[in-house]
């Protein structure tokens, strides 16, 4: 039975005086005569509070508002999204992603060369497809949860869900075949969208992937200045091409063919040679034929070249930047709007609420006057969200300094910038020594002088194993001298561990970790001193006993070598303590968790395309039955045969993941491209072809433009601040965007919320 709707007259009397234009909220949803006043399951007032908890949660995490809100919905809602079930979920993920190493062809071998490798593990039939169903069904109760809590109606409008449902479908009916064939087929098609569960497992990707969708009228007017770009490239390197068969075409003397012989025989082979040439990879070898012969043809490669890969590309690159930088705002809009609609819809529940309790159910929200929610409520609310402790207690925070006992809807959602604000972490406070010599040695130890004393300490050791390495580097390993290397690195080593225990005298075991950079410090002395404390044991301090061999145990090279590098790695103490690196190393790091989502994409195209080149080029290359034979010197130089190449290949996914990766890269790829050309068929070159567009050309640079975006974020917020590590940057995608993201307009938001399938009926 349709029950009458519990915000509708709250929206719409906050929303009439935005005029009665175009932009108006008009009233929808109210209950027809005879039809039963609004109840709901449970008590009342806990259910609105469980409501605005659950929207003040879909604001922080970006989510969409668009499901059921009745009780029982409620929490299934926040049982799905709990930290157990989506680290299932990502587990889940994992696991299925990861099956491809060892379904067959297996990558379960220490070599990929075919020379040496020996016969991979092959779990045997049944075993993968058992754990591969596992996962579907976890996928397919996933959905199910999902197309539940948003609603049958939600469900056929989301293509993101009717698409996972085939896909999972679809998975299951190929595995099925895969078992009725006792695992003997040789195409799996389900492999090639099992990268698509990790796709619709990321809002952000999902964002990334629609937004190309989203903005399709405006490529179509703006494509034409990208079509005129790959247009030009595209006659930049024909007219070119042209060019350099007039130039080196076939002379008399065979002494002069060298450049047309190696590179300009054919129009194929002219083109894919400065095609190659575009990438720099192939620089300067193709044109050292010609140059030996005639200094002046370095004029045609280096015109080309400067033209080509210097103009054009970057311009190229320029152009799709600026489509996607517009495409990926657009998606961000959308993520801000999905933020303030939470916080409204939060306070719409709790303001009805409020007026319900003053009024009577009847007379609910109907009264402007008495609007507004109640401070005790929002705290009491605040603390039932789950979310980042400091979140909470700076939401918190800023309740508890408001003056009036009721709040309104501005102010409300004012209260949540905080979640854009960066976090300044203020260090616990020193312990108080009552005697002045100890209070004297505290000002000491916790002075900058002593920590600049430290890291000029830690580069010294650096520096005096720097010079052993150098004075030794042409020694063999069993004519080293551990001993003396030993001794200096003992020496240090007292050192650190007398500054550890004095920082923490002088600024408490609390104080000393509160820095990162004290954590990895002091982590690294205490494993050093362990390794000092077992070399001591073993080998005691007499000198001829550290030369004694000991079978069966870590030999002291070993542990020096070991301890050698925990030195050095120790060495990344001074990062925090000079600005500039520390906000380059801050940036690093939060890569990782801002522009994940496009990582995510990037693995799912490397996944596709590796599935594709195994089923394409599986055995295409193999090695001559004499290993001796594999380093013939008949071979032509620079090829795949000469160059030793082998163990980049098809024969494995792990195998396929590193040959992508290394074209990607573009050195030496030409070499691959010749040689499954000279294996398979001339065909083969649109697969390679393809991936360099799609990876080096498309998403490397993407990728470096947004990590300039991130790192120009990240330091117009650190201009002014003096320790940087003590400052948490809030640096979402979103946020990295924001002073480009406009703010949603009061009418958009009270029709976003009227809009509403469930909020306002309950079946």
């Amino acid at each position: 039975m349709e029950k009458e709707p519990l915000l509708t007259e709250s929206i719409n009397q906050r929303a009439v005086g935005y005029g009665s234009g175009p932009g108006a909220v008009t009233r929808r949803g109210a209950s027809k005569p005879g039809e039963d006043s609004y109840r709901v399951e449970g008590d009342e007032d806990d259910v609105c509070i469980r409501r605005a908890v659950v929207f003040i949660e879909d604001a922080i995490h970006y989510r969409s508002i668009n499901h059921r809100v009745d009780s029982k919905s409620l929490r299934y809602y926040r049982w799905y999204y709990s930290w157990i079930w989506q680290w299932g979920m990502i587990l889940a993920i994992i696991v299925i992603l990861g099956l491809a190493f060892a379904e067959r062809p297996s990558s379960l071998s220490l070599s990929s060369d075919p020379r040496y490798r020996q016969a991979a593990w092959e779990p045997p039939c049944g075993f993968t497809e058992c754990i591969e169903t596992t996962c579907l069904i976890v996928f397919a109760f996933d959905v199910t949860v999902k197309s539940y809590l948003i609603g049958w109606k939600e469900f056929k409008k989301n293509k993101w869900l009717v698409t996972y449902t085939v896909v999972i479908v679809g998975s299951i009916m190929d595995l099925i075949l895969s078992l009725s064939m006792v695992c003997g087929e040789n195409v799996r098609v389900r492999r090639l969208f099992r990268p698509f569960f990790l796709l619709q497992n990321s809002s952000l990707m999902k964002k990334t992937l629609k937004s190309l969708k989203k903005t399709l009228p405006e490529i179509a007017s703006q494509s034409l200045v990208l079509f005129s770009v790959v247009l030009l490239l595209a006659l930049h390197l024909c007219l070119f091409t042209m060019f350099g068969m007039l130039l080196f075409a076939k002379r008399e003397k065979p002494e002069e063919n060298a450049e047309w012989e190696t590179y300009f025989r054919n129009l194929p082979l002219s083109l894919s040679s400065l095609l190659v040439l575009l990438t720099t990879a192939n620089n300067p070898d193709v044109m050292t034929p010609a140059y030996s012969s005639n200094r002046l043809y370095a004029i045609f490669f280096i015109t080309f070249s400067v033209i080509g890969t210097y103009l054009i590309m970057n311009l190229l690159t320029a152009i799709i930047y600026n489509h996607f930088r517009g495409y990926l705002l657009m998606s961000m809009q959308e993520s801000v709007l999905r933020r303030r609609l939470g916080i409204r819809a939060a306070f719409e529940v709790l303001c009805c609420r409020g007026q319900a309790e003053d009024q009577g159910q009847e007379k609910a929200c109907e009264n402007e006057q008495a609007g507004g929610v109640q401070v005790k409520t929002i705290v009491h609310v605040l603390q039932q969200v789950q979310t980042e402790p400091h979140y909470k207690q700076a939401v918190i925070a800023e309740v508890q300094q408001l003056t009036e006992s009721r709040i309104q809807c501005q102010t409300f959602q004012n209260l949540f910038d905080v979640l854009e604000r960066d976090r300044i972490k203020e260090p616990p406070p020193m312990p108080e020594y009552r005697f002045r010599y100890m209070q004297m040695l505290q000002f000491v130890f916790s002075h900058y002088y002593m920590t600049l004393l430290g890291n000029i300490m830690a580069l010294i050791n650096v520096v005096c194993i720097f010079t052993v390495l150098v004075i030794d580097s042409e020694k063999s390993i069993s004519d080293w001298s551990e001993y003396y290397l030993e001794v200096i690195n003992f020496s240090f080593v007292i050192f650190y561990l007398l500054e550890m225990a004095l920082k923490i005298f002088a600024f408490g075991l609390r104080g000393y970790f509160f820095y990162k950079s004290n954590i990895l410090d002091g982590s690294l002395t205490l494993l050093l001193v362990a390794l000092q404390i077992f070399v001591l044991v073993k080998y005691g301090c007499s000198y001829p006993k550290w030369s004694l061999p000991q079978p069966g145990s870590a030999t002291l090279w070993e542990i020096v070598r070991l301890v050698n590098m925990l030195i050095v790695f120790r060495c990344l103490r001074i990062i925090p303590r000079i600005k500039v690196m520390a906000v380059v190393a801050s940036t690093l790091v939060d890569l990782v968790r801002s522009l994940r989502a496009f990582a995510g994409i990037l693995l799912a195209v490397y996944y596709v395309y590796a599935i594709l080149g195994i089923w394409l080029f599986h055995g295409a290359i193999t090695a001559p039955a004499n290993v001796s034979s594999s380093s013939n010197s008949s071979a032509e130089c620079g090829s795949y045969e000469q160059l030793g190449y082998w163990p980049n290949n098809f024969d494995d996914f792990a195998s396929a993941l590193i040959l992508l990766y290394n074209v990607m890269v573009v050195n030496n790829w030409h070499v691959f491209l010749e040689a499954y050309t000279k294996y398979t068929t001339e065909w083969s070159k649109v697969y390679f072809i393809a991936w360099w567009l799609t990876s080096s050309v498309m998403w490397v640079n993407l990728f470096v433009a947004l990590i300039l975006e991130n790192f120009t974020y990240k330091w117009d917020r650190s201009q002014g601040c003096l320790d940087v590590e003590r400052i948490k940057y809030e640096s979402s995608v979103q946020l990295m965007f924001r002073r480009d993201i406009q703010e949603p307009t009061e009418e958009e938001l009270a029709a976003r919320l009227l809009q509403h399938p469930h909020l306002h009926h309950f079946q």
